[in-house]
């Protein structure tokens, strides 16, 4: 289960994701959309089905935030890379946490920017491709 489940119920933001449903909905859809080309190249390896979530988080956090409104907000790890997660209101949730073995400490210090992530021609391609992915799925399941 994600960080934040408590807040499940949180419906979109943007009416063109209605078909969501809630953050539940984007979460038990993502598995669907998650693959080994939306995963961040330095983490390709580690990917696996059943690991879906590595790698994912930026692109995931920007997708979650263009549904449900909010801001993207990163926990740093030690490698210089921010492991990104969402805040709506006060709703706090993380769609990706699954790929560590141990807890993280979510705070509100290190804002993210869609402009500095996208910056990155590939991770604004693997953004691309999971939006679409989600779309695609949406139509498929008539959701």
């Amino acid at each position: 289960m994600f960080y934040g489940s408590e807040h499940s119920d949180l419906k979109p933001a943007n009416s063109e994701y209605a078909l969501v449903g809630s953050l539940d909905g984007l979460y038990r859809l993502l598995p669907g959309c998650w693959r080994r080309e939306t995963c961040a190249p330095r983490m390709r390896e580690k990917w696996s089905v059943s690991n879906p979530t590595c790698g994912q988080c930026s692109i995931t956090a920007f997708l979650a935030q263009d549904i449900f409104g909010g801001e993207v907000y990163g926990v740093p790890l030690g490698d210089g890379n921010y492991h990104c997660f969402n805040v709506v209101g006060d709703a706090v949730f993380d769609l990706t946490n699954e790929q560590f073995d141990h807890p993280l400490e979510y705070t509100l210090n290190f804002p993210q920017s869609r402009e500095a992530h996208f910056a990155k021609a590939e991770k604004k391609r693997r953004y691309d491709i999971l939006k679409a992915a989600l779309v695609q799925l949406c139509a498929s399941c008539g959701k």
